[in-house]
């Protein structure tokens, strides 16, 4: 053994020790308006992993490049990419000072990703799109992806923002409660994290393993952040207003130092929607310390506090009596309008990297991470039946119209008079009424709150190693490596707000009897006040480890690359609350939950010639159930999901790339298998047929407050991607992006529900969700747009986008038997059934496709100071079309016979509104973006 380890270590040195002849070259990188040095560009040449950086004075050098003709690409983020070919022969090339001119379009991007960037994963997973991901990507396909279809919440290849790895100096950035990145916890500060590396798919990551939807790593390094300072203000008229934001950075002085300071805010007393407050400061702050060529270190601390009101989902019936801008969280308090719904993000980050040049083959860079803070999003809680929404479906004037009497057989009765006042009613009001909300609170002579503002919370603290080690084996090969390692204590619970006039609230669940009504029975009939937790309190302690190997393979005509990992993930529950229905189940620690992944993945890349390409990459892991999967109910029990299990990820990909002087092109195709996977949702049901203890129906027909837990999901994604860019002249420039995809349920999962209010796990066997559509935004999307780029520092640009396929996320527990089971005699199916309006009543709804037309445009003046003063603008959906970006089911009527109830003016005269619609998304109107800014 000895023997054979002492001759692998002798092969492997002969292997790392060998080189070719000196081939080299060195150039220095110029801001082309102003002239003046460029620090942290990129300088690579194509088709090899050989690469640099430039220094504080610009200047880059490539080391040991192979002979033969090459192209060397040079690229910063904001700016246009150069290519410039070379031949390389033995000795030293010198290209000489090479400019590179502001990419204002790309400039204009990256502001309006704040745009869309608070909407990205909201409490409801409609909301989750793919733009904060690509903000650094220069692909013509993701750019339209990104920037020409984010508005409509478009997904990249269907796939949800969990399987992408989003990640800060290499630490892991995907939240563990629901795998996502939270994009607020650095929104605003573009500039001060403008330097990315996004790898597509499955490619390789440098950093990790990485994901099927592509790896995002933001380098906060303070000697690469462009040296200089920019100060700015922009405005808007979609999510805030206003945006002045500032950005200083030193570069490297002679002494080793260099540090980086930004900050932002933007505000809005409303948004685009009624009601929609804005509030968010970030700042950012990096500094860092070269001791010599080998050693640097360099601490970041980031700040980004968001506080914005929420917007409505809307039905049919809603948007045609008020509008599609109509939100009914919000209300008139003392003449403003106060919103009931927030979204209070604070989460502070600070790391502390070390970078590590081991000799000239070997870089090892280590990250120690700290962040810490909340997640709040509030809603009104009440009890005794004071259900304060506008939108009670018993206040629409679908209620009286679908009204049906309580006979045995049911006959259509509808109350045209009370349909009339209620219509009348909520055009003219239909607003949150506040001062009534006091009101009641006050009329009660025990001085306690019915209706309370709360917040959903859930505080983390994470702590993160996280070093990865890049090592040049030969010419050749390349190993990449990496550990990650995170710690997580998250702990969720309600936090009362503000009592609304009243002077206590008592935490008891009065739709409960008193055995059963106590939140926690340690502390029973407690008093609740301003600032404290209560209803329900918990934590999870969760431990993650990551390792993976990547070797990277660089010939002449062909790259490939081999990657694997290994991972461990664990969570243990611990209740703070005896919740009085989960007794003997929901107080103290619920025991350890662990799961172990591995995973593969390898490409290849043909090259045809120097600029055109074959490109494929496969991939198969697994990845563990985020928390919100993991627990059937967290909030008030210690159960596990039954059957859980890892997920399984299969995809594969395949594309032919094209770069010539004046067309760079990729058509891909690609496929993905996602399987095993773990869905929970919590909703009210009518009909769900849930028994209480005492065998009889619970709330006389079966209906809850429930966690819904599909198990066994498989989904596939398979379509095609083409995006393109052609230089009609030195001028003006061509863009095309197509994406035709489709995502659906291959089987048929098994759902439970789990009650908040029985002691019980209720099987309804198998959904029948098998072909349905995954609702992921539009399937089909096509793109097309001319810029003009004028030699005096003026742009202008234009893009029509077109986008269809879109579906609104079916109730999987409506796919059940339980759909056409009569809750009264479980296995008998409701009599007198109509299978067409079986088939109407469960027919997926495809959204309308629509049309989006926008324009771009931009100027920056060059002072005599080399100083700049830029300028642009947008204009969005031009011709203000109206569209919904998303919707869902509600569950609500849970069977036949509760739909056919309210549905009555449908089911009898062919038209009219349930009176549990659907609920729909809108996109923004016509809409801009403006900004200024002062480079110095």
């Amino acid at each position: 053994m000895k023997k054979l380890l002492f001759s692998l270590f002798f092969v492997l040195q002969v292997v790392i020790s060998y080189a070719q002849g000196v081939q080299e070259i060195k150039g220095k990188v110029v801001d082309g308006t102003t002239q003046m040095p460029m620090n942290a560009v990129s300088v690579r040449v194509q088709a090899t992993t050989t690469s640099s950086l430039t220094d504080n004075e610009g200047r880059f050098t490539l080391e040991n490049v192979k002979t033969g003709n090459h192209d060397v690409v040079i690229s910063y983020v904001g700016y246009v990419t150069k290519r410039l070919p070379v031949e390389v022969g033995d000795g030293i090339i010198d290209l000489g000072t090479i400019s590179l001119d502001e990419d204002f379009a790309s400039i204009a991007n990256l502001g309006l990703i704040t745009l869309t960037e608070n909407d990205l994963s909201d409490d409801d997973s409609s909301n989750d799109t793919s733009s904060g991901l690509l903000q650094a990507t220069k692909d013509p396909f993701q750019q339209a992806a990104a920037y020409n279809w984010g508005s409509a919440f478009y997904r990249l290849r269907g796939l949800d923002n969990e399987y992408g790895k989003t990640m800060i100096n290499g630490v892991v950035m995907n939240k563990v409660h629901d795998g996502r990145p939270q994009w607020g916890n650095w929104g605003g500060l573009n500039d001060a994290t403008r330097n990315q590396v996004f790898s597509s798919g499955s490619t390789p990551s440098d950093f990790s393993f990485g994901g099927i939807l592509g790896t995002q790593n933001i380098t906060t390094r303070a000697s690469q952040i462009r040296k200089g300072a920019k100060a700015g203000f922009s405005g808007s008229n979609t999510n805030y207003t206003w945006r002045p934001y500032a950005i200083y950075s030193s570069g490297l002085d002679k002494n080793g130092w260099a540090f980086a300071l930004s900050a932002s805010y933007r505000g809005a007393k409303e948004g685009y929607f009624d009601g929609t407050n804005y509030d968010a400061l970030s700042l950012f702050a990096a500094v860092e310390k070269k001791f010599n060529d080998n050693h640097s270190l360099n601490f970041t601390a980031i700040y980004a506090q968001n506080k914005r009101g929420k917007n409505s989902p809307i039905t049919d019936e809603q948007a045609d009596l008020k509008d599609f801008k109509y939100n009914s969280y919000w209300g008139y308090q003392n003449g403003d309008k106060r919103n009931s719904r927030y979204k209070d993000v604070s989460e502070p980050i600070f790391q502390l990297t070390h970078y590590w040049k081991i000799n000239e083959l070997n870089n090892l860079t280590t990250t120690a991470s700290y962040q810490f803070g909340h997640i709040a999003n509030s809603r009104l809680g009440y009890q005794d039946n004071l259900n304060p929404d506008p939108t009670y479906y018993q206040r629409m004037p679908s209620f009286a119209l679908n009204k049906t009497d309580r006979d045995d057989i049911r006959k259509w009765t509808p109350d045209v008079e009370g349909a009339a006042a209620a219509r009348d009613y909520f055009v003219g009001n239909g607003q949150l009424d506040w001062e009534w909300i006091y009101g009641v609170n006050q009329n009660y002579a025990d001085s306690r709150s019915r209706i309370i503002l709360y917040e959903d919370r859930q505080d983390d603290k994470t702590f993160s190693f996280n070093t990865n080690l890049k090592s040049v084996l030969s010419d050749h090969v390349t190993l990449d490596a990496g550990f990650n390692y995170r710690r997580v204590h998250s702990s969720y619970y309600k936090k009362l707000v503000d009592l609304l006039g009243g002077d206590y609230y008592l935490d008891i669940d009065t739709y409960q009897n008193e055995a059963k009504s106590h939140s926690d029975l340690n502390n029973p009939n407690r008093k609740v006040g301003e600032g404290d937790k209560f209803g329900y309190n918990y934590t999870v302690d969760s431990n993650i480890i990551d390792v993976f190997t990547q070797f990277n393979f660089d010939y002449d005509k062909f790259d490939f690359y081999l990657a694997q990992k290994i991972g461990y993930t664990s969570y243990e529950r611990d209740g703070k609350y005896k919740n009085g229905v989960y007794a003997n189940n929901s107080y103290g620690k619920g025991g350890l939950v662990d799961f172990n992944n591995f995973g593969f993945k390898g490409g290849a890349t043909y090259h045809i010639t120097g600029r055109h390409a074959l490109n494929m990459n496969i991939a198969y892991y697994n990845q563990a159930p985020s928390i919100r999967n993991t627990f059937a109910n967290g909030r008030v029990n210690n159960l596990v999901t039954k059957d859980l299990t890892n997920e399984d990820i299969f995809s594969v990909d395949g594309s032919y790339i094209v770069r010539t002087p004046k067309l760079k092109a990729r058509v891909s195709g690609y496929l993905s298998e996602i399987k095993n996977s773990t869905q929970v949702n919590f909703y009210y049901a009518d009909g769900a047929g849930i028994m209480g203890e005492d065998g009889e129906l619970y709330n006389g027909s079966g209906s809850t407050f429930v966690s819904e837990i599909l198990t066994g999901v498989n989904k596939r994604n398979i379509g095609l991607e083409l995006g393109a860019e052609y230089q009609l002249t030195q001028t003006l420039k061509a863009t095309a992006a197509a994406a035709i995809g489709q995502s659906f349920y291959t089987n048929d999962p098994t759902l439970r529900l789990n009650s908040d209010n029985v002691a019980k796990t209720f099987d309804y066997g198998k959904s029948y969700l098998k072909n349905y559509k995954v609702a992921n935004g539009p399937q089909t999307a096509l793109s097309l747009g001319l810029e003009y780029r004028d030699p005096a520092y003026w742009w202008v640009g234009a893009n029509v986008n077109y986008m269809d396929n879109a579906y609104t996320n079916v109730s999987a527990l409506r796919r059940t038997d339980n759909f056409v089971t009569e809750p009264l005699y479980p296995g008998q199916s409701f009599a007198d059934i109509n299978q067409a309006d079986v088939d109407r009543m469960l027919k997926q709804e495809k959204l309308a496709d629509f049309t989006v037309f926008n324009i771009t445009g931009g100027k920056s003046w060059r002072l005599p100071n080399r100083n700049l003063i830029g300028f642009f603008a947008s204009i969005n959906n031009v011709f203000n079309r109206h569209y919904k970006t998303g919707g869902f089911e509600q569950a609500r009527n849970a069977n036949y016979k509760q739909e056919i109830i309210n549905n009555g003016q449908l089911v009898n005269e062919g038209h009219g509104y349930n009176t549990f619609g659907n609920k729909y998304w809108y996109a923004y109107g016509r809409n801009f973006f403006v900004n200024v800014y002062y480079n110095f």
